[in-house]
């Protein structure tokens, strides 16, 4: 077998993503998705067999190694099958259309995706990861070839018979329309004690191993304990419990911060190491408001080391944010976080070794064997009463050894970035860094944040201003899809509210325009996931589960009330609401599903605020009423404005600042709900006061 750069490449060396070109060299004939791989398989007659996975994914490399770079097996896809491999975060409409029909013959879904394909695109034949040899009940992956060719030569009509009716069910399933159920209060409440009892009391989280953060979720309980009431106690519990373990655990990265995927135990001990921009900004986002919740230094703490990680690891030079760091370095799974004892205890002795809980035969069994994943299983306290000393000495200890620890890790093999730039996940990124630059006076997120936008807006746009997904290398990819016009327009609203400065708003109003010409549907209520200038696929698909990110729906739902807000168009409302009676019907069944529908049903419900203030600014009594609007405490139904008395631009874009004047010359604030607005004050304390009888106190 001859490996890497020995080998011809194949077409995907014309692809720039990181994911597609880890496999031209592979001796399979790879193609992309495209005209060329689908006209090639129905003029041969043969079927598909289709792969996607994505750069970060452990399992993916495996199969890889043991499956598409051995010649044996690579002359048996060539010779039966178009073999098409796709990068699921450059094609999420391929990766949800080809993971139903997987979940639907399987009952489960993950990634490598493995699926076989007729020539126009119906699935007959799904799995993942399938093995070189039987293992587990699973197929060895050439026997399977060996099947699936011999039963598309002698028993064809079978297996188009199976492939239409896969495509049936999944065209069913897509085929979702707006309940008629009422979506109040009683939803939420339900949708708050069904996550109750699946809430984890010991380790925080939902259920059991493997365990995902959720932080969309999470977010839905923190917004129930800020509007009060006899949920809320429970609610703020279930939040800070599992932000608490998370952050002791070791899915966090206790030397240069972040959050790996998931951990696979309960405990949220030995992660996945793979670390994705999405988790990390989402959870930035969180801990940031729990911050302004609970005033704990902790949740401060883990906001801002997980923001310098994203400034220091994941920032290209121009500012766009990258996708994912892989969970292998040198072939093995976490090599480049785990640690020997020797190691350790050579570097920063036996107690603080013992802090981060590891142990002289190790914690963890990885694929070199014993080693160690570094977490905080006890407090500092705990761990200075088992030794005898001072806690503020040990604690100094530790902070002294996080950074010898960090400065010896460098010096490793890194694990790779997949450096394509994803315009909904910088949409994430953008949002959190912003916020957290503002709530928790941070300027170099806020200036990291424009940035990233700027650097979106000038690469990932076409010259009608339609969004593109992907940008690598100075490369932008397809037309992109929902969540990328929602969560960059969301963006660019909260870079207004932080930075106040006008052009935000017109480029989030200038989105939000291309998503409702590009992606409603007129007829069933809510948004395809695919433009109506997209290729035709096997159907026209719509996002609605928030899963890992949230669904287009789901945040364009919320989008829309914001701007709703901010213009006093019902318009935008009517078009959130369409979007959320489409799986108005599931949220209190399946919460953990829909945790940013969730989130945007509670702002829907209100009540929903917005202030307009006016003055400028930079100065320093306008900064006071922006503290006491939206640093101060998390007001999750709140949106901001303000610009100085004479800025007839910021007047002319925003309708919340239009007729307001200010009184004596002096910063002052209007609080509006709806049609009507309480009297202009000019004092923070008051303005406090206005808002805490909003927000419950």
């Amino acid at each position: 077998m001859s490996v890497g750069p020995d080998r011809p490449a194949n077409r995907l060396a014309n692809e720039t993503s990181p994911y597609l070109l880890q496999h031209a060299r592979n001796p399979v004939d790879w193609f992309p998705w495209g005209d060329e791989a689908l006209r090639k398989a129905a003029d041969e007659d043969k079927p598909i067999f289709l792969s996607i996975g994505y750069a970060a994914c452990h399992w993916c490399h495996v199969m890889e190694r043991e499956s598409f770079e051995d010649d044996s097996t690579a002359a048996l896809m060539n010779e039966h099958f178009v073999a098409i491999k796709v990068d699921r975060e450059e094609r999420p409409d391929l990766d949800g259309i080809y993971m139903d029909a997987v979940q639907a013959m399987t009952g489960q879904g993950g990634w490598p995706l493995s699926a076989f394909l007729t020539p126009s695109g119906e699935p007959f034949y799904a799995g993942t990861y399938f093995p070189p040899e039987p293992r587990h009940g699973m197929p060895a992956f050439r026997d399977l070839l060996g099947g699936i060719a011999e039963a598309w030569r002698d028993r064809r009509d079978e297996v188009e018979g199976q492939g239409q009716r896969v495509a049936t069910a999944i065209a069913r399933a897509s085929s979702v329309r707006s309940s008629g159920g009422a979506l109040d209060e009683t939803v939420v409440l339900a949708a708050t004690a069904t996550l109750r009892r699946t809430f984890d009391g010991r380790w925080g989280g939902f259920g059991g191993a493997p365990k995902f953060p959720q932080p969309m979720t999470l977010e839905f309980l923190l917004r129930r304990a800020v509007r009060g009431g006899p949920e809320a106690t429970a609610a703020l519990e279930a939040v800070t419990t599992t932000l608490d373990r998370m952050a002791a655990g070791g899915i966090y990265d206790h030397l240069g911060g972040g959050f790996a995927r998931y951990s696979t135990d309960e405990r949220w001990h030995v992660p996945h190491f793979e670390k994705m921009l999405y988790d990390n900004a989402l959870l930035l986002q969180l801990y940031t408001r729990a911050w302004q919740v609970t005033g704990a230094d902790r949740y401060r703490g883990v906001a801002r080391e997980t923001a310098e990680y994203l400034l220091r690891e994941m920032q290209h030079p121009e500012g766009g944010f990258f996708s994912s760091q892989d969970a292998d370095s040198e072939g093995i799974e976490g090599k480049f976080f785990t640690w020997s004892w020797a190691e350790l205890t050579g570097l920063v002795g036996e107690p603080v070794a013992r802090a981060f809980g590891a142990t002289p035969d190790g914690n963890w069994t990885g694929e070199e064997g014993r080693t160690n994943v570094l977490w905080r299983p006890r407090s500092i306290t705990e761990v200075a009463a088992e030794t005898g000393r001072d806690a503020a000495e040990v604690r100094a200890e530790v902070e002294d050894a996080r950074a010898v620890l960090f400065a010896s890790r460098e010096a490793r093999v890194h694990p790779v970035t997949d450096d394509k730039v994803l315009a909904a996940w910088n949409g994430m990124a953008i949002a959190a860094l912003a916020e957290s630059g503002r709530v928790l006076d941070e300027p170099d997120h806020v200036t990291a944040a424009s940035r990233a936008a700027t650097f979106v807006l000038a690469h990932l746009r076409d010259p009608s201003g339609r969004l593109l997904r992907s940008w690598r290398n100075g490369v932008a990819g397809r037309p992109g899809f929902a969540d990328d016009h929602a969560l960059m327009a969301s963006a660019c609203l909260t870079l207004f509210e932080t930075t106040f400065e006008v052009a935000w708003f017109d480029r989030a109003t200038e989105l939000t325009g291309e998503l409702l010409r590009l992606f409603p549907d007129r007829e069933d209520g809510g948004f395809f996931q695919t433009g109506a200038d997209a290729d035709a696929l096997l159907v026209r698909p719509k996002e609605l589960y928030d899963n890992a990110t949230p669904s287009g729906n789901s945040v364009a739902a919320d989008l829309l009330l914001r701007l709703s807000a901010f213009t006093g168009d019902a318009t935008f409302e009517a078009e959130a609401l369409s979007a959320l009676r489409l799986v108005g019907d599931a949220l209190d069944r399946a919460p953990g599903a829909f945790g940013q529908a969730l989130c945007a049903l509670d702002r829907l419900l209100g009540p929903a605020r917005a202030v307009a203030i006016v003055g400028e600014p930079e100065h320093d009594d306008t900064q006071a009423l922006v503290t006491a609007a939206s640093r101060r405490r998390f007001r999750p139904n709140l949106v901001l404005a303000a610009a100085a008395a004479d800025d007839a631009d910021a007047r002319r874009a925003v309708p919340l600042l239009r007729d307001r004047t200010a009184i004596d010359g002096r910063a002052t604030a209007y609080v509006c709900e709806g049609f009507s607005c309480r009297l202009p004050v000019t004092d923070p304390d008051t303005l406090a006061d206005q808002l805490g009888e909003a927000f419950g106190g």
